[in-house]
């Protein structure tokens, strides 16, 4: 009789332990050891990295794949891409959403990716939007945590009745407040924007994911405000702020009095390396504002700091692969955490920092959590950023529901055998 219903042999994990056998029984774990009994079903891990899941923070399933339509962002900016986007919505239809996110939900699990936060737009009358990822989110529960975000794109405040819509949405069951109040058409009104949406959070009990301060301006403080009111409603721990790239432009005093500030609130902190470097900085000439927020700065502060894909291949961002490995490569260059612990602090920014603001239960390795894992063709986390190592193996409850090929050069050099295979990574 099987002790398990699936041993993985020969495991690297990330704290650096190897030659780890990790035993699953009913969909979770149950042992991670050495030497654990023949006789289940197995995968050999090859002395590879096995790594819990990636998780991106911070997308939007609504937007993703719908680039060109109805045309390119050729200034580059956010505000154009915030235009286009808004005069698309009137033709967007439910089927040409759903056919967008399940496809990048499926292409998502093949790069190892089992937990996306997204943010949806709220501000279409219709809410077609909302209902789409919610049943999408239904869809994909057996293999993709999918957390959605009720997102007033065009303002809380700032926008006709979008209030009411935002209510609305959660009542139908989205998960998460969203804001947006450097969008508002005042400072004043951004800030009451954040104490009205934390009092409506506090009140329903949920937690509060908040696009805030994306922008160059060093007076863009909303981010201030949103700590202020997150501990004014005891919502410590359960909101976060994405992006903060004004902070990026901000005198260093008045950093030093706000990161105490944003530990105090136990702020979650999400930035997105490979929409800020794009956007942030479009109006300089040189040098050039690199955009990111102060990612080593909040980390060494306590705060939770995860890295966000936030789009792909829309009106925001025409690039993309669903690839936490490449934001995490990003993330460390334009940070320029390349030191041994600032790389490393890079790769849990896309795994396990980003489970903690979503609040996922049962995310990890260890005995009693869910047996959800990624097998990684690299020997330690830093060789797997460098490498963007291929996802041998992503399983889901136990099973495998991906699987990918090493990645290999069959080389056809003078005076070599032609079958020479070079295996990328160690």
């Amino acid at each position: 009789m099987c002790s398990f219903d699936l041993v993985v042999r020969n495991a690297r994990l990330v704290d650096g332990r190897s030659g780890l056998d990790i035993g699953v029984k009913a969909g979770r774990i149950a042992a991670v050891e050495h030497g654990l009994p023949a006789g289940s079903p197995e995968i050999d891990a090859g002395d590879h990295l096995v790594s819990p899941p990636f998780v991106d923070p911070q997308f939007h399933m609504d937007t993703a794949l719908s680039i060109g339509v109805p045309r390119h962002n050729e200034s580059g900016t956010l505000l154009e891409g915030i235009q286009i986007w808004g005069e698309g919505k009137p033709s967007l239809t439910a089927e040409l959403i759903a056919k967008r996110a399940l496809g990048y939900c499926d292409w998502a699990v093949g790069r190892g990716l089992l937990a996306i936060r997204s943010h949806v737009d709220i501000g279409d009358p219709r809410l077609v939007a909302v209902d789409v990822l919610l049943d999408v989110k239904r869809q994909v529960a057996p293999y993709l945590d999918l957390q959605l975000v009720a997102f007033p794109q065009d303002g809380y405040l700032r926008a006709p009745k979008t209030p009411e819509l935002l209510a609305e949405a959660l009542r139908r069951g989205v998960d998460v407040v969203g804001g947006i109040p450097h969008f508002e058409r005042t400072m004043a009104d951004g800030a009451e924007a954040v104490r009205q949406l934390c009092a409506l959070a506090a009140g329903r009990g949920l937690r509060v994911d908040m696009h805030c301060d994306e922008s160059d301006d060093p007076m863009s403080r909303h981010v201030e405000a949103l700590a202020a009111e997150t501990i004014r409603c005891g919502l410590q721990g359960r909101v976060t702020g994405s992006h903060l790239t004004s902070m990026h432009s901000m005198d260093n005093y008045y950093v030093s009095k706000l990161i105490p500030m944003m530990a105090e609130a136990e702020l979650g902190v999400i930035a997105n390396p490979l929409i800020n470097v794009t956007l942030q900085g479009r109006q300089d000439t040189y040098p050039k504002r690199r955009g990111l927020t102060r990612v080593p700065e909040l980390m060494a502060a306590g705060l939770t700091v995860a890295f966000g894909h936030d789009c792909m291949v829309d009106p925001f961002y025409p690039l993309g692969s669903g690839d936490m490995l490449e934001v995490a490569s990003m993330a460390l260059h334009v940070a320029q955490m390349t030191g041994q612990a600032g790389m490393r602090a890079a790769f849990d920014a896309v795994t396990v920092n980003g489970a903690r603001l979503l609040g996922l239960e049962g995310y990890g390795l260890e005995p009693g959590c869910n047996a959800d894992f990624v097998i990684l063709q690299a020997r330690d986390p830093i060789e797997a950023i460098r490498l963007r190592a291929a996802r041998l193996q992503v399983v889901r409850r136990g099973t495998v529901i991906a699987e990918n090929p090493p990645q290999t050069a069959r080389l056809h050099l003078a005076g070599r055998p032609a079958s020479t295979d070079f295996t990328l990574g160690s």
